[in-house]
């Protein structure tokens, strides 16, 4: 069933209270807009992306977590320190990748309006 989604791309539709912040804080963090209007499309590397929208629901947005594996997870959080995300865009400080309980590398942030992205060390295994 898998070849069903061969080549099939995910984006999530993300909350923002401030659209222009918002985007120039995925900007920031690596994401490529590839679209603006109504909505702003950014992807990352790979078959996946984010959707920004003109709606927002602080439940939601409080409660959304979104995962993202990367390859060099240090590379990522070095860019992440010097866009100062915390001063440049009032979000919550970022939190310093380290090895979880659950056995993954992780960096925490929050985006503008409060989704808490988990930037992920790619296992070796997971290639």
């Amino acid at each position: 069933m898998t070849d069903l989604l061969d080549g099939a791309e995910l984006r999530t539709f993300l909350p923002t209270q401030d659209f222009e912040l918002s985007k120039r804080f995925y900007s920031a963090l690596g994401f490529e807009q590839v679209a603006d209007g109504e909505v702003a499309i950014f992807n990352t590397v790979g078959r996946c992306g984010i959707i920004l929208q003109r709606y927002y629901q602080k439940d939601w947005a409080e409660n959304l977590m979104l995962s993202l594996l990367m390859h060099d997870l240090d590379a990522w959080w070095a860019r992440t320190e010097r866009a100062d995300l915390a001063g440049a865009f009032g979000v919550q400080p970022p939190k310093a990748p380290k090895m979880q309980p659950w056995g993954l590398r992780v960096g925490f942030v929050h985006d503008p309006c409060g989704v808490l992205w988990h930037m992920i060390q790619r296992p070796q295994a997971a290639g």
